[in-house]
Order: structure tokens, then C-alpha cells, then sequence
């Protein structure tokens, strides 16, 4: 489990070296299910740009609370 205060818990933006905030919660359908979960970590910044990064090539995105960990990202409805 990921948690506030961890050392190395940055956000994953190109450069950035912010504490992050965000998990942004995706997967490839092509290659995998819904049950498997990719994690990206994002600051307040780049939360949007590395969600809209990963939306715009079709992978399902979901972006929680970093102490907040998903089981699945489902296909979008």
C-alpha cells in the first residue's frame, strides 16, 4: 500500500519531483483484463496530463486518492 509521507513517492510525470497526490489507475485492453491495474502517480499538476495521455490512446483511466487502490479498471460505459 502506497501512503502519504513514504520516501520515493513522486509523481510520475517526465521531470517532476513533486510528492505525488493521485494514483491514475489504467491498463491496456488490448493486452489485459479488467482486473489488471497499472499505476501511474500524479501530483495536483499533472494529474489531468498524464490521464488525458493515457485516455486519448483508448486505455481505460481511473484516477483516485493516493491511499486509494483499485482492483479492476472496467472499460468505460
Amino acid at each position: 500500500m502506497i501512503g502519504f509521507g513514504d520516501p520515493g513517492i513522486r509523481c510520475s510525470a517526465a521531470g517532476c519531483t513533486r510528492d505525488a497526490e493521485f494514483r491514475v489507475n489504467w491498463r491496456n485492453p488490448r493486452i489485459h483484463g479488467p482486473e489488471r491495474v497499472k499505476v501511474w502517480l500524479a501530483c495536483q499538476e499533472h494529474r489531468d496530463s498524464l490521464s488525458d495521455y493515457l485516455g486519448s490512446r483508448g486505455f481505460p483511466v481511473a484516477v483516485t486518492a493516493l491511499d486509494i487502490e483499485l482492483d479492476r479498471v472496467p472499460d468505460p460505459a
